[in-house]
């Protein structure tokens, strides 16, 4: 049996051919190391780590200036790792000028359409011309390595440009998520006393002209280390002549002044070498909301999301130089700047659409699939869902044969949309790869396309991360059981801690299991070897002694093809400790009645016995999601309590907090 693929009974969605197997890039690099399988692979990283990341990095051709004495040094312990040790580099010199020194400078790079059908294309020697410009441009106003500054923009070329041109000069990145409030954007500026702020004039969003200058602009006002905002006319053709640059001064005398983007380009010369930097200068600080205090910033360098986001995509994922990627996302989601560094390390083309997966026309995604020849599609449950409520037929009447592989994370699957995406849209042709990680880490599971794919599961462990499912005492748990997602050695591609509070980082990861970083998911493998997330850890819901993730009880709803979406959420009881309340979307054409509260609490009940009976369900016509259309679900628990729900900023769709509450209260009532 190839690749020691799992044996025994088990229901495969996907089962890879010899030649899919062959031509993978797990294999090219077992093959590069004298490797007979991928166990070997996978206890060889286990036992040498040095060895493998020495391998992983040689093997994606990452480019030092200066090579590191050292890939790795635990002498602070586990927590502190450092990487790349006396090494120097820029990440741009990987993903741009490797490539151009190939002759590669006439593929395409970037193909952007917008809502309104307009498309642009930047070859790598086009899009390393205007990255070269801007980040001379960038350091005409006076920004040096190091200095933190903030990309609010829309996914256009332009926040590939500006993602490449700070780190060619060696700025820290600070990626905002396009829908924020000036109040979202003037917090993590401040918290990384950013000197500039990249942001757009506008963006379209169904149809609707939203203006981020004033965001911007009101954002500016509240950084006192704020020097500069540049302002991104992101189509001129529709934008018009735009505002004057102007200098802003408050009464405290602190000032910042605004910068065309066009003007920075113009000026900007088209040969800028790269700076050199530590293989651990810092290149990104992702934020992440928690459900109060200050966001977490999250600290990526040089050359850990370069050789991360290498292993993940290239190796995990099979991206190939002749792949198209699409993965309708927001840059202030830790995919957006992943997929930019993943299709230019791999030498591929990265697709960007403006807007929402099926908006001017419900079947838009497919639509996009087939004009730009997408070959790999990162899709998530929440958008699976979303497209299916359309329909079978939007998707069939497009030519998707050109789909070689799917990839999703962020949250776990339904089992009714992965057999819908890989039925409907994939037709049982490619793969639908499972990914689960987080803005910390990157990857920590995945499926592997040398072995068949079970539906919603993960081959198990990417290597060099030792993840493994322990229980409260940091002991593993057998195959059947759920217990905490952990790691027990360091990953390159970990946060350098959290930006300014290493306290802090010790506390959310390190100090509940000394010697290990708990992730907070809840997941278990199988006996077949294969794994699975069931949600957050924090999301548990415990009734009457008895304990299950949310997403196992919103299956459950999902099963019946009554409601399109549903959120499941515990809420203080006194007796059982706590109730279950579930919140969902009923289908077109279904009633929101008491009967249909009734098939819902059957199912669950049918599932997963009387405990879990919910004590209450509520219907409403959208829940609060995030940009990247993941749900909320602790704001769903404030919503139906009356509480403070925290931290909004992420939210594309704040109105559906109060809708919620007054849903919850005319239920009740």
């Amino acid at each position: 049996m190839a690749e020691n693929e799992p044996t025994g009974a088990q229901v495969q969605a996907w089962r890879p051919s010899e030649a899919f197997r062959a031509a993978a890039n797990w294999r090219a690099f077992m093959d590069a190391e004298g490797l007979v399988d991928y166990p070997e692979l996978e206890r060889r990283a286990a036992q040498d780590p040095p060895w493998f990341w020495n391998a992983l990095l040689r093997h994606l051709d990452i480019r030092f200036r200066r090579p590191y004495a050292t890939v790795l040094d635990q002498s602070a312990g586990p927590p502190w790792p450092k990487w790349c040790v006396g090494g120097t580099m820029n990440m741009t010199e990987s993903l741009l000028d490797r490539h151009l020194a190939a002759g590669r400078g006439a593929h395409p790079a970037v193909v952007w359409e917008g809502e309104d059908g307009s498309i642009r294309t930047l070859s790598y020697a086009e899009l390393s011309t205007q990255v070269n410009r801007v980040a001379s441009g960038i350091e005409s106003l006076g920004l040096r390595p190091g200095d933190a500054v903030g990309v609010y923009l829309p996914m256009a070329p332009e926040v590939a440009i500006a993602f490449l041109a700070l780190a060619r000069v060696g700025c820290i990145v600070l990626p905002m998520f396009s829908g924020f409030g000036a109040a979202a954007i003037a917090t993590r500026l401040n918290d990384a006393e950013a000197v500039a702020l990249i942001g757009a004039d506008f963006c379209m969003r169904r149809g609707r002209r939203v203006d981020m200058r004033a965001a911007a602009i009101e954002a500016a006002r509240e950084v006192p280390t704020l020097r500069h905002l540049v302002v991104v006319q992101h189509d001129a053709a529709r934008a018009g002549p735009g505002a004057p640059e102007t200098t802003r001064r408050d009464a405290d005398g602190v000032h910042w002044k605004e910068v065309h983007w066009a003007r920075l380009v113009e000026a900007g010369s088209p040969r800028h070498t790269a700076r050199e930097v530590s293989a651990e200068h810092p290149l990104m600080i992702v934020y992440t909301s928690g459900t109060s205090g200050r966001p977490k910033g999250t600290v990526h360098t040089h050359c850990g999301l370069t050789a991360k986001t290498g292993e993940d995509f290239l190796l995990c994922f099979d991206l190939k130089p002749q792949d198209r990627l699409l993965w309708m996302t927001d840059f202030g989601w830790l995919v957006g700047p992943l997929q930019v560094t993943a299709a230019l390390l791999a030498g591929a083309t990265v697709v960007m659409a403006e807007g929402t997966p099926d908006y001017p026309e419900t079947d838009r995604l497919w639509r996009l699939v087939a004009r730009h020849r997408v070959s790999f599609l990162g899709i998530g449950p929440t958008v699976a869902r979303m497209m299916k409520r359309h329909g079978g037929h939007p998707c069939r009447q497009h030519d998707l044969s050109c789909l070689r592989v799917a990839a999703s994370t962020g949250e776990p699957w339904d089992p009714d949309a992965w057999a819908w995406v890989c039925g409907s849209v994939l037709e049982g042709n490619a793969p639908l790869m499972n990914y689960s990680g987080g803005t910390e880490v990157g990857g920590l599971l995945a499926t592997n396309v040398l072995y068949p794919i079970k539906p919603a599961s993960f081959s198990g462990p990417i290597p060099g991360t030792g993840a493994d499912i322990v229980d409260e005492q940091g002991n593993s748990v057998a195959p059947g059981q759920v217990g905490e997602l952990v790691m027990r050695q360091a990953c390159i591609g970990m946060t350098r801690g959290l930006w300014r509070d290493p306290e802090r980082y010790l506390d959310s990861y390190w100090r509940r299991i000394p010697g290990m970083w708990v992730h907070g998911d809840w997941a278990s493998r199988d006996d077949d070897g294969s794994w699975f997330i069931h949600g957050r850890s924090d999301d548990t819901i415990k009734i009457a002694g008895k304990r299950t993730g949310p997403a196992e009880i919103e299956a459950l709803l999902l099963a019946t093809h009554q409601v399109v979406d549903a959120a499941a959420v515990a809420i203080p009881d006194a007796v059982k400790g706590a109730a279950l309340v579930c919140v969902v979307i009923p289908a077109d054409g279904v009633p929101a009645s008491a009967g249909l509260r009734a098939e819902l609490a059957d199912a669950v009940v049918s599932g997963l016995g009387r405990s879990f009976r919910p004590r209450r369900i509520v219907f409403c016509s959208d829940l609060p999601r995030t940009r990247n259309l993941k749900t909320m679900r602790r704001v769903v628990r404030a919503a139906l309590l009356d509480e403070d729900p925290g931290d909004l900023s992420t939210l594309m769709n704040p109105e559906a907090v109060d809708a919620i509450r007054q849903a919850a209260k005319d239920e009740a009532a």
